[in-house]
């Protein structure tokens, strides 16, 4: 029973993780009906800038964590505005096909500068951080990011119920058309999404990086396990992406402990293809209806 709730515990944290980088997926297509191929080299870019600030340049890791979540967010703001701007109005496949060329650009840096090996961040946790239930310990990474998920997911809440920006994002989100006819600067929403969605991954970069290390393959290969998660809760469903990441999370923490570790990384990809094949708009995806 303890194996089980150490099990759990680990797997809602990663799965909270998982949830909020597959919201800033989901953000961008509602948006802009734009699959980001570029979403892992994304999280990778923020993960490499904290470590940077913190190993390099000596940085308090408070200011740290700080200036990395702003300048992921200047970076997506860049990629919208220099990138993907000028292909507004062009077919959607140059632009999909844009952000494989992206992601491609973003990890060939990333392996000039760093190389393939495993970086790891220095320890900053304190040890008292860790809570223990009964015979199961939760380490301190656990405990850390678990707190930084559902305080993201509360803020960003907050965000979308009651800015005038989170509105707009909501009406552009339900109807561009409409939403344009309004007076809505459809054109800032895009790339507030972009901003938003960048700063979310690499916040989940960071914490991805201090549970496991950070590699340049590796990490990057993890923003892939964003699209089972988004197929799962539904491609336009914000809530549908973090109960996905949980669920996800929590599949590959079970078969992990209970079946085989190299199993891990198939299972999001065994439930890719049993949603698709089942329910193909997902768990909380709206079904498109055309009359003919």
């Amino acid at each position: 029973m303890d194996f089980f709730i150490q099990l759990l515990v680990n797997g809602l944290s990663i799965g909270l993780l998982y949830g909020l980088s597959a919201m800033g997926f989901v953000m961008i297509f509602k948006s802009s009906s734009v699959l980001n191929f570029a979403h892992g080299e994304l999280l990778a870019m923020g993960a490499f800038l904290f470590l940077v600030l913190t190993t390099w340049a000596g940085l308090p890791i408070y200011l740290a964590f700080l200036v990395t979540l702003a300048g992921s967010f200047v970076l997506g703001f860049a990629v919208e505005r220099l990138f993907l701007r000028p292909l507004i109005g062009e077919s959607l496949i140059f632009v999909i096909m844009l952000t494989v060329g992206l992601a491609s650009i973003f990890k060939g840096l990333l392996l000039f500068f760093f190389g393939g090996n495993l970086h790891t961040y220095p320890e900053f946790l304190p040890a008292g951080l860790g809570v223990q239930l009964g015979n199961v310990f939760v380490p301190p990474v656990y405990v850390a990011s678990s707190f930084i998920g559902i305080v993201f997911l509360v803020l960003f809440g907050l965000f979308f119920k009651f800015s005038p920006q989170g509105i707009f994002m909501r009406s552009v989100a339900d109807n561009q058309t409409a939403a344009l006819s309004l007076g809505v600067h459809v054109k800032k929403v895009f790339a507030l999404s972009w901003a938003i969605a960048a700063m979310v991954a690499g916040m989940s970069g960071i914490v991805l990086g201090v549970i496991n290390g950070i590699n340049v393959h590796e990490i990057s290969a993890i923003g892939l396990k964003v699209f089972p998660v988004v197929i799962l809760g539904g491609l336009d469903s914000i809530g549908g992406a973090i109960i996905g990441g949980i669920i996800i999370g929590l599949l590959e923490t079970f078969t992990c402990g209970y079946i085989s570790p190299s199993l891990r990384d198939v299972v999001p990809y065994a439930v890719l293809v049993c949603i698709l094949l089942v329910k193909p708009y997902g768990l909380f995806g709206l079904v498109d209806i055309e009359r003919v």
